[in-house]
């Protein structure tokens, strides 16, 4: 659970809003503290169709479309503050995806406890579209 400006949402509506937009392979969605609203969310999407990827004009044309999206289908206050299009998304080797490593990173603070993670290079990656 999310609280923006005052909304109490679930992280898995979101997540599930956007999953219903065509070229969304996977997604999560975690909340970062925000000076203005208490939280925002963030998305990360694994795209089905790797040019989103690569080009950055069919990046943004695309995270528009799934801010519209989501403004229609929950309203504005769930929608991301961000989505950043990644290849892979950080889960442990059992498949569970560790959205609190996520959240952490975003908000700049130590990830904590990493032994179970699968594939170290899905944080690298979340670090450097951030940093983008």
């Amino acid at each position: 659970m999310i609280n923006v400006a005052g909304h109490r949402l679930g992280t898995r509506e979101i997540e599930e809003s956007i999953s219903s937009y065509p070229n969304v392979a996977e997604v999560a969605v975690v909340g970062v503290k925000d000076a203005l609203k208490g939280q925002v969310a963030v998305a990360f999407v694994i795209p089905k169709q790797s040019d989103t990827l690569e080009d950055r004009d069919v990046a943004q044309t695309e995270e528009k479309a799934i801010m519209s999206l989501v403004d229609s289908q929950i309203g504005n206050f769930g929608r991301p503050a961000h989505v950043w299009f990644v290849s892979q998304l950080p889960k442990t080797r059992s498949g569970k995806m560790l959205r609190r490593t996520i959240q952490a990173i975003c908000e700049g603070r130590d990830p904590g406890d990493l032994s179970t993670l699968d594939d170290p290079a899905s944080l690298q990656q979340i670090r450097q579209v951030i940093e983008e």
